[in-house]
């Protein structure tokens, strides 16, 4: 299952749903996530009110068939008639992908992509800014700094344009040792930068003990592994030891290492539930994890999708809780389509719901405490609180 992911690196808002493995994505774009894992069985869904019909897919996927082959046709791109097709549909979600786009893209759940190290999201104004940066990539060795705006990749300005857009052009199909030159604004300083892209990996999970003897998980994606990382770090952690799960910036992945990262704290039970085109299903952890260390959840409005639902699947069960901002709000499931000139169309298909039935798609989770500044020391406090310091 994928549920979104990473920077451009991941950080789209989009999901997969393919063949029998479901993800949700990268809004953070190729920032995203790849399906591989099996779907939860039928018989352990649970009944769901009917999905409203205006929630509901609004591509008709042999429509867009048809209208991308006659493109192919009449010697035309295939990809862009899809691209149109979908831009007109009200898809919010939709995307479409050329082979090695798509490729790229799945590549990127393995931890591995070809970019410039950086995360980028969309700020006040409309502007869209550096929010993280890789150690050692291209953009860390220019000098490139979290908060730094991007004003134009390659010579195109980037207003208007989505962050999915955004970070396809910054990973330019994913050729290693190509170059692209970055227009940065810093306070009132603006310059071009010109990189050269190179293949990345990433660490999703990292792990310290800080001075008060709190636990620090940091997850930046759901990529393949990282649930089972997080289970060992909290099985490590010494006894009585408080957990910091922040999943600030993290653009979801993989939903089937979210849940297993939910089993790090839950003894069993729900994780989310979701409809496929009308079908209600469920997603489930698995048992013996630990439900007693004290555990507080740092999120923000860049926590999507997979983190959404990890998120929601804690707070509802009264397992965590949370310190921070609203989340993105990204909780729409994708599936793929093949078209005839070998791109792939990504087509809303259902939507997914917290254990306690709340939508997540363009709603977002409200965090139990809302803070702005010193998030980390006031989530900090509450672990305290909690008795969760050593």
């Amino acid at each position: 299952m994928r549920a979104g992911a990473g920077p451009e690196f991941c950080r789209r808002p989009r999901g997969v749903l393919r063949g029998a493995a479901l993800t949700l994505v990268f809004a953070g774009v190729l920032g995203t996530a790849a399906a591989t894992g099996s779907l939860p069985r039928r018989e352990q869904a649970r009944e769901l009110a009917p999905v409203p019909a205006a929630t509901r897919a609004t591509v008709d996927r042999a429509a867009l068939a048809r209208a991308a082959a006659e493109a192919v046709a009449d010697g035309k791109s295939g990809k862009k008639a899809a691209e149109e097709f979908v831009s007109r549909s009200g898809d919010r979600w939709g995307a479409v992908y050329d082979k090695r786009e798509y490729a790229e893209f799945e590549q990127a759940l393995d931890g591995a992509y070809t970019g410039v190290g950086l995360s980028a999201r969309r700020a006040a104004g409309d502007r869209v800014e550096i929010s993280r940066i890789q150690g050692g990539g291209p953009a860390d060795r220019a000098g490139l700094r979290p908060g730094d705006r991007l004003t134009a990749v390659d010579g195109r300005p980037v207003a208007g344009l989505s962050v999915s857009e955004v970070v396809s052009l910054l990973r330019g199909g994913g050729v290693s040792g190509s170059s692209v030159a970055l227009g940065v604004e810093r306070g009132r300083a603006s310059w071009t930068q010109t990189l050269r892209r190179a293949r990345l990996t990433t660490d999703p999970v990292t792990v310290r003990r800080l001075d008060d003897g709190t636990v620090l998980i940091r997850v930046a994606a759901f990529t393949k592994g990282t649930g089972e990382r997080v289970r060992s770090a909290v099985r490590t952690a010494p006894s009585g030891a408080g957990v910091l799960l922040d999943l600030r910036g993290n653009a979801g992945g993989l939903l089937a290492e979210a849940a297993v990262a939910a089993s790090a704290f839950l003894d069993g039970g729900l994780v989310a539930t979701y409809d496929v085109e009308g079908e209600q299903r469920a997603v489930y952890a698995e048992g013996g994890g630990d439900t007693v260390r004290p555990l507080v959840a740092l999120i923000d409005g860049g926590t999507m999708s997979a983190a959404e639902l990890l998120t929601g699947a804690l707070q509802d069960r009264g397992r965590a809780v949370t310190v921070g901002s609203r989340t993105f709000g990204k909780g729409s499931v994708q599936m793929p389509s093949a078209l005839p000139d070998g791109s792939v169309a990504e087509l809303t298909v259902g939507h997914y719901r917290t254990p306690a039935g709340h939508a997540v798609d363009g709603r977002g989770i409200t965090p139990d405490l809302a803070v702005g500044d010193r998030a980390e020391e006031r989530a900090r406090t509450v672990l305290s609180g909690l008795g969760g310091a050593s």
